[in-house]
């Protein structure tokens, strides 16, 4: 086996890491034969330390709860308590941060080195079913409170060889890893299926734009994964750069044998311009936290901009109507629903939402989505992006990718807002460009021959930064706040 992970200048193998892992197992077992389902939370940056924890918890037996590192206090102490969590490992940066509320909640907290030595050489690790719980991720609470999914070793085994055969992984590859892994996204697209074939994972402790181009540029990586968000930070970076240094990483982009975008829509606008820059055709696809990844564009084939794709092998999609009945026409909306071998247990501790989340087998999205030949559309959730007014169903997500054409406009995201004449009105608030300027009648005038006149926005609000999750998602809920 070769190299399993780069950070900074520090090379790790698999055999290296193996053994590390194995050692963190036996510590935090000391004397017992099976953590036995213990919950034990996970808080650091990507690199060697998280994976041994991450991996030592499986080892040993217990639930890993992966936490985001730029949680506020109170949001571990909901996360810690709502999980049922004993231990936490986390960074000594990061035990700074939670010590407190870990005295408060009676838990321990620890670093990776306190339970390296701690436990016997020898001591036999137990074996662990593939039906047991592995982990408990927490859903990016964009629409409701977080929900902690729980997530079996089967369900991880399903997910990951679907998407190494889908997407064609072998132990060649080489990824820069910079999203939050207290989501699938970088847990289980990036670090799981590369660790999984043998492939090199090079760590970033967090997003560094400059130094990721900078690598790719120098041919470092065969597959790079980002959040469109990511996407447009770096071509406003490439755009930034010397012609000749900007040719070089273009070059090396294009030079990739994969792009993927995910886990919120790909705007139209940041597909086509990145083909212009790179050459690549981004490979968007469709999953959530309580599924894996489910519907993908092709490797092989078109990949259509402003659609997530096709399902994926060994994956049930079906789209239903508001009376739970199946959506049999093309082009006509439903709630996309999800059976498959990757799908989560089901939430923890929460019996009333494991109720609402599933209709005769079928795990609910919450998604609306429309199928044209084949490839799937995401019109939006339907609590928050699916705006009725004056009898019509509107998409915000589409209305979203009309406003980003005009030429003032660096972001958007678009919601309904309660209005007593039609239940809903459409509101945009925007982020605007450099120097730029934006009123409400001039947006109106803008729309004139571009949207449906029930589309256009009737509020505006010019903001310097949209509230964005640590995936790069909108919270919307928060916005409609704001508005």
């Amino acid at each position: 086996m070769g190299i399993a992970l780069v950070e900074g200048v520090a090379r790790y193998s698999y055999a290296a890491l193996d053994s590390r892992i194995e050692a963190l197992a036996r510590g935090l077992l000391v004397e017992k034969d099976d953590l036995d389902r213990e919950r034990v939370a996970v808080l650091m940056p990507a690199g060697r330390n998280y994976v041994t924890a991450l991996h030592g918890i499986w080892r040993a037996g217990g639930i890993a709860v992966p936490l985001n590192v730029g949680a506020t206090a109170p949001e571990f102490e909901y996360y810690l308590g709502k999980a049922g969590v004993t231990r936490v490992i986390a960074s000594r940066q990061q035990l700074i941060a939670t010590d407190p509320v870990c005295r408060r909640l009676g838990m321990e907290a620890l670093e990776v080195n306190d339970l390296l030595g701690a436990g016997r050489r020898q001591q036999p690790l137990p074996t662990v079913e593939r039906s047991r719980p592995a982990m408990i991720v927490f859903t990016s609470g964009t629409t409701s409170k977080p929900k902690g999914a729980v997530i079996t070793h089967k369900a991880i085994h399903t997910q990951v060889t679907t998407l190494i055969k889908a997407w064609r992984w072998t132990r060649k590859d080489s990824i820069p890893l910079f999203l939050p892994l207290h989501h699938l996204h970088g847990l289980i697209n990036v670090l799981s299926c590369a660790l999984w074939c043998g492939a090199t994972v090079h760590a970033f402790p967090k997003l560094d734009v400059a130094r990721l181009c900078e690598q790719a540029g120098s041919g470092a990586f065969s597959v790079f994964m980002a959040v469109p968000t990511v996407y447009v930070k770096l071509m406003e970076h490439i755009e930034s750069l010397a012609a000749q240094q900007r040719k070089a990483v273009c070059r090396e982009f294009g030079r990739m044998r994969l792009n993927v975008s995910g886990s919120a829509a790909c705007p139209v606008r940041v597909f086509e311009r990145w083909k212009q820059l790179t050459g690549q055709a981004l490979l968007e696809r469709y999953g959530a936290t309580e599924t894996g990844m489910t519907i993908s564009n092709p490797y092989d084939g078109e990949r259509r901009a402003g659609f997530v794709g096709q399902v994926l092998p060994g994956v049930e999609a079906q789209l239903f109507d508001d009376n739970h009945r199946p959506v049999r026409n093309d082009a006509t909306p439903g709630e996309i629903r999800i059976r498959s071998g990757g799908v989560f247990q089901g939430y923890w501790d929460d019996e009333r939402a494991n109720r609402a989340s599933f209709h005769d087998g079928w795990f609910r999205t919450g998604d609306i989505a429309v199928v044209e030949d084949g490839y799937y559309r995401i019109l939006g959730r339907s609590s928050i992006d699916i705006i009725k007014s004056g009898g019509y169903k509107l998409s915000a997500l589409e209305i979203e990718g009309v406003l980003l054409d005009h030429e003032a406009i660096r972001e958007t995201a678009v919601i309904g807002l309660p209005d007593a004449t039609w239940g809903e009105i459409v509101a945009a608030a925007v982020t605007l460009k450099h120097g730029a300027s934006l009123d409400l009648a001039g947006l109106k005038e803008w729309c004139a021959g571009r949207i449906s006149g029930y589309k256009v926005p009737r509020r505006l609000k010019v903001m310097r930064d949209l509230p964005r999750n640590a995936m790069g998602k909108v919270v919307k809920t928060a916005l409609r706040d704001l508005l």
